[in-house]
C-alpha cells in the first residue's frame, strides 16, 4: 500500500499546483464505501468556490486546508492514488491507472476542478481508501490516533531508545504500530532493518544501544533517499532488498546474500538471516516460511502478497455471499476432498450402527429361543412333578414294568430328574428328558 514516500509525494504535487487557486467545480462518484460518512451531493457543495490554501499529511493520510472548513480528507488505503492533469507523479503500481484511460479514470472517487485550467483526481481501484469531510481533521480518528510522523516530527534518538525499552514485542511489529511512529509501512520496516541488520522478531526492549542508534538513522535515511527520487521505486538503490520483496524463495538474493521470508507483525517480511541477528531473548513468534504459506495458501509470498495482507484487505476482501474469490476458487479441490472425507467419515457410523444392530438381533433370536426352550422345559418338569404325586396317591406302587426297556426309561427318567433337581440341563439333557417324558405317555 502507499506509505509516508508515496503520500509525501502527492502532498507536494497538491501543494505546489493547488495551494492559492479557487475551486471551481467537483464530482464525488456515489460509492459509500470510499465516500465516508458524506454524501456525494453535499461533499461536492460543500468545496465548490473555496479556495485551497495548503495541503497536509501525517502517516499516510492527506487533507487539504481550504479557507474555511470543513476539509476533505484522504486515506490512501491500499490503492489510493492522486493524479493531477498534464502532471508526471511517481506511480506506486498498484494504484496506477494507465494514462490512455479517460479522463478522469473510471476509478475516480473525487474529481476536482480548479482555476486556471488545474483539475486533479483522487482515485481507487480497489475502493478501500476512503474519502471524509471534517470540521478538524487533527482532532478525530483516525489522525488524531497516530504516533508523531517519521518525517515531519521524527524522535531525538534518546527519546527513541526510551520508547524502545518499553516495548517488549517484534520489533517489526512495533514499526508497523501507527501509534507509536507513523507513516512506516511493510516495505519501509523491511528496509530499514536489513540496512541496521535487525532481526524483524527481534523483541524491541532488548536491543542494544548501537542497533537502537542504527535503526533511527536507517529510518531516517530510507525515508529520504525515497523521496529523492520521488517515491519511484525502480530508482531505488540497488543494494536494497525492496528489489527482492517480489521474488521467490530460493531464488531471492541481496549483495549475495539469501532473502527468506516469514511472518511477523502479521505481514510477509523479507530479511537476510546471515546478516540480521538475534540479540538477547527473540519474540515468541514462529519465524517459519512453512507456517506461512500454511496460512496464506500460497506457495511463493513476496512483495506482492506483502502488501496484499494488509490488515484492511483481510476486512474487506472477504467475499460476499453469493460471490466467488480467486483464492476461494484455488482452494476448492482440497475443500471437496475434505467433503469426501467427512462424508466417509459419516458413513462409518451408520455402518457400525448397523452391524450392531444385526448382533443385537442375533441376540434377541438367541434369548427368545433360550426362552422358549426354558419354558418346554418348565413343563416337562411340571408334568414329572404331577406324574410323582398321582402315583403316590395310589399308594406309593410303581407302574408295572412291561419290559427291560421300559426299567431302562424308568431309571433313565429318575436319573434326568435328579439331574435336573441338581444343577441347570443342559440343551441335550432337557431333549432327553422330553423324549423320555413322552415315551411314557405312549405307554400309559
Amino acid at each position: 500500500m502507499p506509505e509516508l514516500p508515496e503520500v509525501e509525494v502527492a502532498r507536494r504535487a497538491l501543494q505546489e499546483h493547488c495551494a492559492g487557486r479557487r475551486i471551481l467545480r467537483c464530482s464525488a462518484a456515489d460509492d459509500p464505501k470510499v465516500i465516508d460518512g458524506v454524501s456525494p451531493s453535499q461533499l461536492e457543495s460543500s468545496l465548490a468556490g473555496k479556495t485551497v490554501l495548503a495541503a497536509a499529511r501525517k502517516g499516510k493520510n492527506l487533507w487539504l486546508r481550504l479557507d474555511s472548513p470543513p476539509f476533505p480528507s484522504f486515506q490512501f488505503g491500499m490503492t489510493g492514488a492522486v493524479y493531477i492533469k498534464g502532471v508526471e507523479l511517481s506511480k506506486y503500481k498498484r494504484s496506477a491507472v494507465s494514462p490512455t484511460e479517460e479522463w478522469p479514470s473510471k476509478y475516480s472517487k473525487l474529481f476536482v476542478e480548479l482555476e486556471d485550467g488545474v483539475e486533479f483526481s483522487f482515485t481507487d481501484k480497489r475502493r478501500l481508501a476512503k474519502v471524509r469531510l471534517l470540521e478538524d481533521p487533527e482532532s478525530v480518528p483516525p489522525i488524531s490516533e497516530l504516533g508523531p510522523d517519521a518525517l515531519f516530527e521524527p524522535m531525538q534518538v534518546d527519546e527513541f531508545m526510551n520508547a524502545l525499552r518499553k516495548k517488549k514485542i517484534a520489533i517489526k511489529a512495533l514499526l508497523l504500530d501507527q501509534s507509536f511512529i507513523s507513516g512506516i509501512g511493510n516495505w519501509i520496516a523491511d528496509e530499514v532493518l536489513y540496512q541496521a541488520r535487525i532481526h524483524p522478531m527481534q523483541i524491541a526492549a532488548n536491543l542494544s544501544k548501537e542497533s537502537c542508534e542504527t535503526l533511527h538513522r536507517c529510518i531516517k535515511e530510507v525515508i529520504e533517499k525515497a523521496l529523492e527520487v520521488g517515491a519511484d521505486s525502480s530508482q531505488f538503490p540497488e543494494h536494497w532488498i525492496y528489489h527482492s520483496r517480489d521474488k521467490k524463495p530460493g531464488k531471492a538474493f541481496v549483495e549475495g546474500k539469501r532473502v527468506e521470508f516469514i511472518t511477523a507483525g502479521g505481514r510477509t517480511t523479507a530479511f537476510v538471516p546471515e546478516l540480521q541477528k538475534f540479540e538477547g531473548p527473540q519474540s515468541n513468534e514462529i519465524p517459519s516460511t512453512k507456517l506461512k504459506r500454511a496460512k496464506t495458501g500460497k506457495k511463493f509470498p513476496g512483495k506482492q502478497e506483502s502488501d496484499d495482507e494488509d490488515a484492511e484487505v483481510n476486512e474487506n476482501s472477504k467475499p460476499k455471499s453469493g460471490q466467488k474469490s480467486s483464492k476461494g476458487t484455488k482452494k476448492q479441490p482440497k475443500k471437496a476432498r475434505d467433503d469426501d472425507e467427512e462424508e466417509e467419515e459419516s458413513e462409518k457410523p451408520a455402518k457400525g450402527a448397523r452391524g450392531k444392530q444385526v448382533k443385537m438381533a442375533s441376540k434377541k433370536k438367541t434369548k427368545s429361543n433360550t426362552e422358549e426352550s426354558d419354558s418346554e422345559d418348565e413343563e416337562v418338569n411340571e408334568s414329572s412333578k404331577f406324574e410323582r404325586r398321582r402315583n403316590s396317591s395310589k399308594g406309593g406302587k410303581k407302574p408295572k414294568k412291561t419290559s427291560e426297556s421300559d426299567d431302562d426309561d424308568d431309571d433313565e427318567e429318575e436319573e434326568l430328574e435328579k439331574t435336573s433337581k441338581r444343577q441347570p440341563l443342559t440343551k441335550g439333557a432337557k431333549s432327553n428328558q422330553a423324549s423320555a417324558q413322552q415315551r411314557k405317555k405312549q405307554r400309559k
